[in-house]
């Protein structure tokens, strides 16, 4: 892996298998999400490669793809079954991933991710019996060997790991990394249509909150979307490759609704509570992006900020209308392909008519 940013595989709704830049993005949940997209990687490891539906491990990793698709493909069905490795012991996982603090998210290039699993399971061994701590050990040496070949093939197929598998929701999800890997606990967010956490199955109101920009200046959510007649509300974090690969995106598509009266807004879900120095890093990155769209904080006990908590992944973006109103579905994952631009750009038009 080149860089390897997040800590657990992404168990909701199939969210992105592979981030983009070819970092494994990776996220835990709880067991029936788990469970519901170990039995969807069950399905989909299969097809193209031809190793059947429940795709063997030895086989796949004995697999030598013969072109770029068929490493993409390969490449997926190896992420599934890091996947089905995870939902078996699922809640150990969640253990595990829990135990882990944000700093200890942050890995240099060429780190292993085997390696970092196996880490902290000895981290967290305190609250295993040795039967569990068997499993865990038993399942990180598995993703560890995994790994091993999704590096070989990033290797020899530099692509492979951005390559939407269509067999799959994956590619049209866009690419995400777990809310986990911003301290979050993950579980609010509407990624299915169901609803949109605090605030999308009635009202639809986006949450209220009081805060600053991150030059220090006030900021309301009443002011900020009656002043706008659409307001993009795009949440991410620091460390999220996908979330900072899409600033550029972001910062054009914030010069476009300038001229209809509207505008992009950031939230960086380290920076609530005014945390100084994840301030400061923010600001840096949006400089380095070019972002000149505001990019604000508030508390994490406000409504908002219950609400940001509760994501399951990141990026995530929301259309909202001047009267605060959350329109359609949120987009989960960058929006930097067609396919995401298309689903965002007529939330807009709808919140403008």
């Amino acid at each position: 892996m080149t860089k390897i940013e997040t800590f657990a595989l992404t168990f909701v709704l199939s969210l992105s298998l592979a981030a983009c830049g070819g970092a494994n993005t990776k996220s835990v949940a709880t067991s029936a999400a788990a469970e519901t997209t170990a039995a969807a990687g069950a399905e989909s490891a299969g097809g193209s490669i031809g190793t059947g539906n429940a795709a063997d491990l030895a086989t796949l990793m004995a697999e030598e793809p013969a072109d770029a698709t068929a490493a993409a493909e390969l490449y997926q069905a190896l992420m599934t079954q890091e996947n089905v490795i995870l939902a078996e012991d699922s809640a150990l996982w969640e253990k595990v991933f829990l135990s882990i603090d944000k700093d200890q998210q942050k890995f240099d290039e060429g780190a292993d991710y085997g390696d970092y699993l196996l880490k902290a399971i000895d981290g967290a061994k305190e609250q295993f019996t040795a039967d569990e701590l068997a499993r865990l050990n038993a399942a990180a040496e598995k993703i560890k060997k995994i790994e091993g070949k999704l590096s070989a093939l990033e290797e020899k197929y530099p692509d492979c790991a951005t390559q939407p598998d269509d067999s799959t929701s994956a590619g049209a999800a866009g690419d995400s990394v777990s809310a986990g890997s911003a301290g979050m606990t993950g579980g609010s967010a509407n990624t299915a249509g169901d609803n949109a956490g605090t605030a999308g199955d009635s009202a639809e109101v986006f949450p209220s909150f009081e805060g600053q920009d991150l030059d220090g200046n006030p900021v309301d959510s009443a002011t900020l979307f009656s002043n706008n007649a659409v307001t993009v509300v795009n949440f991410w974090f620091t460390t999220c490759k996908p979330c900072v690969g899409e600033l550029p995106d972001l910062e054009a598509l914030h010069q476009e609704l300038a001229k209809k009266g509207g505008a992009v807004i950031g939230i960086n879900a380290f920076t609530l509570d005014s945390n100084a120095k994840e301030i400061e890093d923010a600001k840096s990155i949006l400089e380095q992006q070019g972002v000149t769209y505001p990019n604000i904080w508030f508390a994490s006990n406000s409504d908002a900020g219950l609400f940001t908590a509760g994501l399951y992944a990141f990026p995530t973006t929301y259309v909202v209308d001047r009267n605060g109103r959350i329109v359609g579905d949120p987009i989960v994952g960058a929006i930097s392909s067609d396919a995401q631009m298309k689903k965002l750009n007529a939330l807009i038009d709808q919140a403008l008519s």
